[in-house]
Protein backbone atom coordinates (compact mmCIF):
# COMPACT_ATOMS: atom_id res chain seq x y z
CA UNK A 1 0.00 0.00 0.00
CA UNK A 2 0.85 3.54 -0.76
CA UNK A 3 0.20 6.40 1.90
CA UNK A 4 -0.39 9.61 0.28
CA UNK A 5 2.10 11.73 -0.32
CA UNK A 6 2.88 14.33 2.14
CA UNK A 7 1.21 17.20 0.21
CA UNK A 8 -1.91 15.85 -0.46
CA UNK A 9 -3.03 16.27 2.78
CA UNK A 10 -4.16 19.36 4.96
CA UNK A 11 -1.05 19.33 7.51
CA UNK A 12 -1.78 17.92 10.85
CA UNK A 13 -2.01 20.64 13.54
CA UNK A 14 -0.43 19.42 17.15
CA UNK A 15 -1.79 21.28 20.28
CA UNK A 16 -1.66 20.57 23.89
CA UNK A 17 -4.96 20.59 25.59
CA UNK A 18 -4.53 21.65 29.62
CA UNK A 19 -7.43 19.59 31.15
CA UNK A 20 -8.27 19.64 35.01
CA UNK A 21 -6.98 15.70 34.62
CA UNK A 22 -4.14 15.77 32.61
CA UNK A 23 -2.60 17.54 30.06
CA UNK A 24 -2.94 15.90 26.05
CA UNK A 25 -0.63 16.28 23.10
CA UNK A 26 -3.33 16.01 20.28
CA UNK A 27 -2.52 15.78 16.31
CA UNK A 28 -5.97 16.87 14.55
CA UNK A 29 -6.84 16.21 11.20
CA UNK A 30 -9.86 18.50 10.97
CA UNK A 31 -11.91 16.96 8.56
CA UNK A 32 -15.75 16.68 9.61
CA UNK A 33 -17.25 13.58 11.45
CA UNK A 34 -14.46 12.95 14.08
CA UNK A 35 -12.65 9.94 14.73
CA UNK A 36 -10.36 9.36 17.90
CA UNK A 37 -8.01 7.01 17.18
CA UNK A 38 -5.92 5.42 20.16
CA UNK A 39 -2.72 4.17 19.86
CA UNK A 40 -1.27 1.04 21.47
CA UNK A 41 2.36 0.23 23.48
CA UNK A 42 4.13 0.71 20.38
CA UNK A 43 3.34 4.80 20.91
CA UNK A 44 1.27 7.51 18.27
CA UNK A 45 3.89 6.63 15.14
CA UNK A 46 2.12 3.17 15.22
CA UNK A 47 -1.23 5.34 14.22
CA UNK A 48 0.15 8.28 12.33
CA UNK A 49 -0.12 6.67 8.87
CA UNK A 50 -3.45 4.99 9.16
CA UNK A 51 -4.72 8.58 10.60
CA UNK A 52 -3.56 9.97 6.84
CA UNK A 53 -5.51 7.53 5.23
CA UNK A 54 -8.61 7.67 7.07
CA UNK A 55 -8.37 11.55 7.20
CA UNK A 56 -8.10 11.26 3.36
CA UNK A 57 -10.61 8.44 2.84
CA UNK A 58 -13.30 9.69 4.89
CA UNK A 59 -12.93 13.54 5.13
CA UNK A 60 -13.49 12.83 8.22
CA UNK A 61 -11.82 14.93 11.68
CA UNK A 62 -9.44 12.58 12.94
CA UNK A 63 -8.10 13.35 16.54
CA UNK A 64 -4.83 11.12 17.15
CA UNK A 65 -3.54 11.97 20.72
CA UNK A 66 -0.35 10.32 22.49
CA UNK A 67 -1.28 9.32 25.93
CA UNK A 68 0.20 11.31 28.75
CA UNK A 69 3.45 9.57 29.67
CA UNK A 70 4.44 7.86 25.90
CA UNK A 71 7.22 9.28 23.68
CA UNK A 72 8.25 12.05 26.60
CA UNK A 73 5.56 13.78 27.18
CA UNK A 74 3.73 14.84 30.73
CA UNK A 75 1.54 12.52 32.62
CA UNK A 76 -0.30 14.13 35.90
CA UNK A 77 -0.19 12.10 38.57
CA UNK A 78 -3.97 11.08 39.03
CA UNK A 79 -2.96 8.81 35.77
CA UNK A 80 -2.94 5.91 37.29
CA UNK A 81 -5.11 3.11 35.33
CA UNK A 82 -6.69 2.84 31.94
CA UNK A 83 -10.30 3.98 33.68
CA UNK A 84 -8.66 7.48 34.36
CA UNK A 85 -7.00 7.72 31.22
CA UNK A 86 -10.00 7.11 29.77
CA UNK A 87 -11.47 9.66 31.85
CA UNK A 88 -9.10 12.12 30.36
CA UNK A 89 -10.22 11.53 27.31
CA UNK A 90 -13.82 11.98 27.52
CA UNK A 91 -13.29 15.39 29.49
CA UNK A 92 -10.99 16.37 26.09
CA UNK A 93 -14.13 15.43 23.87
CA UNK A 94 -16.53 17.42 26.62
CA UNK A 95 -13.46 20.26 25.88
CA UNK A 96 -14.06 19.78 22.14
CA UNK A 97 -17.54 19.91 22.06
CA UNK A 98 -17.57 17.17 19.60
CA UNK A 99 -20.74 14.69 18.70
CA UNK A 100 -20.93 11.16 17.36
CA UNK A 101 -17.53 10.50 17.84
CA UNK A 102 -16.18 6.91 16.90
CA UNK A 103 -13.30 5.79 18.92
CA UNK A 104 -10.96 3.56 17.72
CA UNK A 105 -8.14 1.57 19.20
CA UNK A 106 -5.92 -0.90 18.94
CA UNK A 107 -3.55 -3.22 21.41
CA UNK A 108 -3.56 -1.36 24.29
CA UNK A 109 -5.72 1.32 22.65
CA UNK A 110 -8.68 -1.26 21.96
CA UNK A 111 -8.50 -1.56 25.79
CA UNK A 112 -9.28 2.27 26.32
CA UNK A 113 -11.70 2.32 23.64
CA UNK A 114 -13.95 0.11 25.70
CA UNK A 115 -13.13 2.04 28.87
CA UNK A 116 -14.44 4.99 27.35
CA UNK A 117 -17.48 2.99 26.12
CA UNK A 118 -18.33 1.94 29.72
CA UNK A 119 -18.43 5.57 30.46
CA UNK A 120 -21.39 6.50 28.29
CA UNK A 121 -20.28 9.58 27.60
CA UNK A 122 -23.32 11.02 25.03
CA UNK A 123 -20.65 12.39 22.26
CA UNK A 124 -19.48 8.39 21.48
CA UNK A 125 -21.52 6.75 19.33
CA UNK A 126 -19.55 3.88 18.77
CA UNK A 127 -16.39 2.30 18.97
CA UNK A 128 -14.03 -0.10 16.63
CA UNK A 129 -11.12 -2.04 18.64
CA UNK A 130 -8.76 -3.81 17.33
CA UNK A 131 -6.80 -6.63 18.24
CA UNK A 132 -7.33 -4.80 21.76
CA UNK A 133 -5.77 -6.58 25.37
CA UNK A 134 -7.29 -6.49 28.68
CA UNK A 135 -9.54 -9.30 29.06
CA UNK A 136 -8.69 -12.87 30.59
CA UNK A 137 -9.36 -15.54 28.42
CA UNK A 138 -8.89 -19.19 29.75
CA UNK A 139 -6.47 -21.19 27.58
CA UNK A 140 -5.33 -17.90 25.25
CA UNK A 141 -3.09 -16.07 27.25
CA UNK A 142 -1.36 -12.65 26.21
CA UNK A 143 1.85 -12.69 25.18
CA UNK A 144 4.46 -11.50 27.81
CA UNK A 145 6.85 -9.52 25.52
CA UNK A 146 8.95 -7.73 28.26
CA UNK A 147 11.74 -10.08 27.86
CA UNK A 148 11.68 -10.43 24.16
CA UNK A 149 14.01 -8.84 21.47
CA UNK A 150 12.80 -6.42 19.11
CA UNK A 151 12.90 -9.34 16.44
CA UNK A 152 10.97 -11.43 18.42
CA UNK A 153 8.63 -8.94 19.41
CA UNK A 154 8.04 -8.00 15.39
CA UNK A 155 7.67 -11.55 14.91
CA UNK A 156 4.52 -12.12 17.40
CA UNK A 157 3.11 -8.76 15.61
CA UNK A 158 3.33 -9.14 12.26
CA UNK A 159 2.05 -11.95 9.55
CA UNK A 160 4.96 -10.97 7.59
CA UNK A 161 7.72 -9.23 10.16
CA UNK A 162 9.63 -8.68 6.62
CA UNK A 163 6.94 -5.60 6.75
CA UNK A 164 7.60 -4.28 9.42
CA UNK A 165 8.84 -0.76 9.61
CA UNK A 166 12.48 -0.75 10.66
CA UNK A 167 12.85 1.41 14.20
CA UNK A 168 15.03 4.23 14.06
CA UNK A 169 16.91 5.62 16.93
CA UNK A 170 14.62 8.22 17.40
CA UNK A 171 11.31 5.07 17.96
CA UNK A 172 10.68 4.95 14.32
CA UNK A 173 7.15 3.23 13.37
CA UNK A 174 8.14 -0.60 14.65
CA UNK A 175 6.82 -2.17 17.60
CA UNK A 176 9.36 -1.31 20.04
CA UNK A 177 6.31 -0.97 23.01
CA UNK A 178 6.89 2.01 25.40
CA UNK A 179 6.50 -0.62 28.06
CA UNK A 180 7.80 1.66 31.26
CA UNK A 181 4.44 4.27 30.08
CA UNK A 182 2.26 1.29 29.28
CA UNK A 183 2.75 -0.69 32.54
CA UNK A 184 2.32 2.58 34.23
CA UNK A 185 -1.64 2.56 33.09
CA UNK A 186 -2.08 -1.16 32.51
CA UNK A 187 -0.04 -2.95 35.25
CA UNK A 188 2.26 -5.70 34.96
CA UNK A 189 0.09 -8.18 33.97
CA UNK A 190 -1.63 -5.14 31.11
CA UNK A 191 -5.19 -7.24 31.88
CA UNK A 192 -8.21 -6.16 34.33
CA UNK A 193 -9.59 -9.77 35.47
CA UNK A 194 -13.01 -8.01 35.89
CA UNK A 195 -13.46 -6.03 32.30
CA UNK A 196 -14.75 -8.89 30.37
CA UNK A 197 -17.52 -9.29 32.80
CA UNK A 198 -17.90 -5.28 32.58
CA UNK A 199 -18.00 -5.64 28.67
CA UNK A 200 -22.24 -6.29 29.13
CA UNK A 201 -22.35 -3.13 30.08
CA UNK A 202 -21.46 -1.07 26.86
CA UNK A 203 -24.79 0.41 25.02
CA UNK A 204 -22.91 0.89 21.91
CA UNK A 205 -22.26 -0.75 18.29
CA UNK A 206 -18.65 -2.25 18.73
CA UNK A 207 -17.03 -3.78 15.66
CA UNK A 208 -14.36 -6.15 16.66
CA UNK A 209 -11.43 -6.43 14.25
CA UNK A 210 -8.51 -8.91 14.83
CA UNK A 211 -5.26 -10.12 12.19
CA UNK A 212 -5.75 -13.86 11.45
CA UNK A 213 -1.80 -13.84 12.79
CA UNK A 214 -1.53 -12.29 15.80
CA UNK A 215 1.16 -13.80 17.85
CA UNK A 216 0.05 -11.33 20.73
CA UNK A 217 -3.28 -11.90 21.35
CA UNK A 218 -4.77 -14.68 19.31
CA UNK A 219 -8.38 -14.46 17.56
CA UNK A 220 -9.41 -16.58 19.93
CA UNK A 221 -8.98 -14.00 22.35
CA UNK A 222 -10.21 -11.93 19.99
CA UNK A 223 -13.80 -13.50 19.58
CA UNK A 224 -13.83 -13.66 23.49
CA UNK A 225 -13.75 -9.97 23.63
CA UNK A 226 -16.98 -9.70 20.76
CA UNK A 227 -18.87 -12.16 23.07
CA UNK A 228 -18.62 -10.20 25.52
CA UNK A 229 -20.05 -7.26 24.39
CA UNK A 230 -23.73 -7.54 23.47
CA UNK A 231 -24.02 -5.21 20.01
CA UNK A 232 -20.95 -6.32 18.40
CA UNK A 233 -19.25 -7.03 15.72
CA UNK A 234 -16.41 -9.91 14.97
CA UNK A 235 -14.31 -9.21 11.70
CA UNK A 236 -10.82 -11.07 11.30
CA UNK A 237 -8.57 -9.84 8.60
CA UNK A 238 -6.09 -12.18 6.53
CA UNK A 239 -1.92 -12.25 6.44
CA UNK A 240 -2.73 -9.63 9.33
CA UNK A 241 -0.74 -9.60 12.19
CA UNK A 242 -1.28 -7.40 15.58
CA UNK A 243 -0.92 -4.07 13.77
CA UNK A 244 -3.25 -4.26 11.11
CA UNK A 245 -3.10 -0.47 10.48
CA UNK A 246 0.51 -0.74 9.90
CA UNK A 247 0.81 -3.88 8.46
CA UNK A 248 -2.72 -4.02 6.17
CA UNK A 249 -4.15 -0.49 6.41
CA UNK A 250 -6.36 -0.77 2.85
CA UNK A 251 -7.82 -3.92 4.67
CA UNK A 252 -8.79 -2.55 7.89
CA UNK A 253 -9.99 0.73 6.24
CA UNK A 254 -12.26 -1.34 3.78
CA UNK A 255 -13.44 -3.73 7.16
CA UNK A 256 -14.51 -0.28 8.92
CA UNK A 257 -16.02 0.95 5.85
CA UNK A 258 -18.00 -2.06 4.86
CA UNK A 259 -19.79 -1.36 8.63
CA UNK A 260 -20.55 1.82 7.64
CA UNK A 261 -18.40 3.82 9.89
CA UNK A 262 -17.93 6.84 7.87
Amino acid sequence: MTLPAAGSLRPARTETHALDLGEVTLQDRDRTRPYLLLHGGGGVATMTGFADLLAERTHSRVLLPTHPGFGGTPKADGLTDVTALARLYVSLLDELGLTDVTVIGNSFGGWLAVEIALLKSPRVSGAVIIDAIGIEVEGHPLTDISGLAPAEIRAHSFHDPSKAPVPTSGGGTGPSPDVRALVGYAGPAMTDPALAARLGEIELPVHVIWGESDGIVDPEYGKAYAAAIPMSVFTLLPRTGHLPQVETPEELLGALLDLGNH
